[in-house]
C-alpha cells in the first residue's frame, strides 16, 4: 500500500519533466576587466575576482529579427498592390500575408508569377496602398459644419475644407463634391440635420462623407446649447437635399 502511495507521485513527475521542452539561448558577453598577460611557456598568472565580471553585449532572446521580403499576389489595403515586393515584420507577413494566402515568398519566380499583366495595369483600381483606408476612415466619422447663426450664408465646398481641417483631414476644394440641392442658412429648422458630400482621393477613389449642420454665433447669450458627442446621436436628414451620385 506504502509503495504504491509513493511510486504514483514519481510517475506524474517523471512524465512532467519528460514534457518539458529545451530552450537554447545565447548570450554575448565580454570581461569588464581585461585578465593579466602572461610570457609564453610560463605560468599563466591567477586571475582575480574582478576579471569574471562580464558585461552582456548581445542577448539573441531579444534581438530584433529583420524584415521578410513577399510578393502581393493581391491588393491588400495598407501594404501594396499585385506584384509589388514589399518588406515587413516576420509576425506581420506570417499572420496577415502567407497564411491567408495573399503574399508569396520572394524569389525570382514568384515575382515572374504574380507581375501585373498589361490588361490590369491598364485598368487602375487603386490609387495608392492607403487610398482606401482613407476612403474608409472618412466613411466612418460624423463631420460637424458650423455656419453661423446671425449672418446669412451659402454652402460651398471651402466650408466643407474648413470642417475637415479641424478634424485632422487635408483636401482641396475641387475634391470636394457638394449636394446638388442649394443649402443656406441661417435656419434653425436644418439643426443638427444631416446631408452627404463625396470626397474624391488622387482624382480616383471616392468617398461618401456624412456632414452635420450646426449653428454658432459670436454672442455668447445667442449660442444654442453644447451637444456632447453629437455623433453618437440619432439624427434625420437634411428635408429635400440628397447625397450626391458618385462618379463611375
Amino acid at each position: 500500500m506504502l509503495k504504491n502511495i509513493y511510486v504514483t507521485p514519481l510517475n506524474f513527475i517523471k512524465s512532467a519533466t519528460s514534457l518539458q521542452q529545451q530552450v537554447r539561448t545565447t548570450f554575448v558577453l565580454k570581461r569588464k576587466y581585461d585578465p593579466p598577460l602572461h610570457k609564453t611557456n610560463e605560468k599563466p598568472r591567477r586571475m582575480r575576482a574582478k576579471n569574471f565580471i562580464y558585461e552582456l553585449v548581445e542577448d539573441t532572446l531579444v534581438k530584433k529579427r529583420p524584415n521578410m521580403q513577399v510578393v502581393l499576389k493581391t491588393f491588400v489595403e495598407g501594404v501594396g498592390d499585385k506584384g509589388d515586393v514589399v518588406s515587413m515584420k516576420p509576425h506581420f507577413v506570417y499572420n496577415k500575408l502567407l497564411l491567408p494566402g495573399l503574399a508569396a515568398y520572394n524569389t525570382p519566380e514568384n515575382v515572374a508569377k504574380y507581375a501585373k499583366t498589361e490588361a490590369e495595369k491598364s485598368a487602375v483600381k487603386h490609387s495608392s496602398a492607403y487610398a482606401q483606408r482613407t476612403v474608409n476612415m472618412l466613411e466612418s466619422i460624423v463631420l460637424a459644419v458650423v455656419m453661423n447663426k446671425d449672418e446669412p450664408w451659402v454652402l460651398e465646398p471651402w466650408h466643407i475644407k474648413a470642417s475637415l481641417r479641424k478634424a485632422g483631414f487635408h483636401c482641396r476644394e475641387e475634391c470636394i463634391t457638394l449636394p446638388k440641392e442649394r443649402i443656406e442658412g441661417p435656419d434653425l429648422k436644418k439643426e443638427s440635420k444631416d446631408f452627404y458630400c463625396t470626397v474624391t482621393i488622387n482624382k480616383l477613389e471616392q468617398a461618401r462623407l456624412k456632414c452635420r449642420l450646426h449653428h454658432w454665433s459670436t454672442d455668447p447669450s445667442e449660442r444654442l446649447p453644447y451637444v456632447l458627442e453629437h455623433w453618437k446621436l440619432q439624427s434625420e436628414p437634411l428635408l429635400d437635399v440628397g447625397s450626391p451620385e458618385k462618379s463611375t
